[in-house]
């Protein structure tokens, strides 16, 4: 069972500007504006009309936490990058855990997928010595 029409949902952009501020707890103002300094890009209808998912959603509550935590927008979207390059390398290294576990299991090997990064990462220095 594939959890893709899920993520699709999650991403289908369905909301006007006036309900996606009320389900951010925000004024319509300020997601235009978060749209014109870059931290936000809303789907557009044919028409023009802005249009928001709920991963929108949720991306315009974590920008409302870090503003109540002080943070400018410069800093926000600092953050939202790094958060955004956090998830990608993420994904690069379950990709690689996939990839070393298939090959070991296809030399039949029994050494297990975590100690053998664990290894890798010491010795190449990407995770300092622990």
């Amino acid at each position: 069972m594939s959890t893709q029409p899920n993520r699709d949902n999650y991403r289908m952009a369905v909301y006007v500007i006036s309900v996606a501020a009320e389900l951010a707890g925000m004024h319509p103002q300020t997601l235009r504006n978060y749209e014109r300094v870059g931290l936000l890009r809303p789907a557009r209808t044919q028409g023009g009309n802005r249009r928001y998912s709920d991963a929108d959603i949720q991306l315009l509550q974590r920008i409302a936490r870090l503003v109540d935590l002080g943070m400018n927008l410069e800093g926000i979207r600092h953050v939202l990058e790094l958060e955004a390059q956090v998830e990608e390398l993420q994904r690069e290294v379950e990709t690689l855990r996939s990839h070393i576990a298939r090959e070991r299991a296809s030399r039949g090997e029994l050494v297990p997928t975590r100690q053998v990064l664990s290894v890798f990462t010491r010795r190449s220095g990407f995770l300092g010595d622990r």
